[in-house]
């Protein structure tokens, strides 16, 4: 079964030029599109939809709040809720952060190459989060001012409970490697690295591994500009 996609931004032409090339792949069909996020939510509500990509700024209604939304439990057609994945200019959407912390499965460039939208599509719509290594430090960096200049560990229980690997598997989440560079980076299988993963995710009440990258900074585990060696 395709994967039923939603555009969701205020300018037409960029809709029109997503819609074209997700409408090529064979997999993949656009079901519904909005201008704005009060128009989003209500598209939700009557259509069912897997993956949504979600501008950041536009009118009535903005993308981190129409996330927050979606993702908290809006009326959604078929009882789930679809997948969002933002769309950011860096030089631009300084919400872009407040939209992962909103229940964004990940973020994308507007100028994404075609192959690397399909891509992150299909990896949000089988469970995964879009955190591609380069971009989501630069988002980071970019929006220090927002997270905590101190440690805050301490009002984050859940660190306590991880061991030694789990912590240092997190910390390499955090700056953005996937799973095989944590593997090469530490000398372990990619499946122990997926197994210890998801222990981190469970012991620390997280839905993937966006949430596992914003909470390391905001608890001040890691420091934006601390990049891998």
């Amino acid at each position: 079964m395709p994967i039923r996609v939603m555009l969701v931004d205020d300018q037409e032409l960029l809709r029109t030029g997503f819609r074209m090339v997700l409408q090529a792949q064979p997999d993949i069909d656009v079901v519904a599109e909005a201008p704005d996020g009060l128009a989003a939510l209500a598209e939700v509500a009557r259509t069912e939809v897997d993956v949504l990509l979600m501008d950041v700024r536009m009118p009535r209604l903005d993308g981190v709040e129409a996330t927050r939304r979606i993702c908290g439990g809006a009326p959604a057609a078929g009882g789930v809720p679809p997948k969002v994945l933002i769309l950011t200019t860096f030089d631009l959407d300084e919400y872009a952060f407040a939209a992962l912390r909103a229940g964004a499965a990940g973020f994308l460039l507007k100028d994404v190459p075609p192959r690397e939208l399909v891509a992150a599509i299909q990896a949000v719509h089988s469970g995964d989060a879009v955190v591609a290594p380069s971009t989501t430090r630069r988002m980071l960096d970019r929006f220090a001012t927002v997270l905590p200049s101190s440690s805050a560990q301490g009002r984050v229980p859940g660190l306590a409970l991880l061991t030694e690997r789990e912590r240092e598997v997190l910390l390499l989440v955090a700056r953005g490697l996937s799973n095989g560079e944590i593997a090469g980076r530490l000398r372990l299988s990619e499946a122990t690295v997926k197994t210890h993963v998801g222990r981190v995710l469970t012991k620390l009440g997280l839905r993937d591994r966006v949430q596992a990258v914003v909470l390391a900074y905001e608890s001040g585990l890691v420091q934006a500009g601390a990049h891998p060696e």
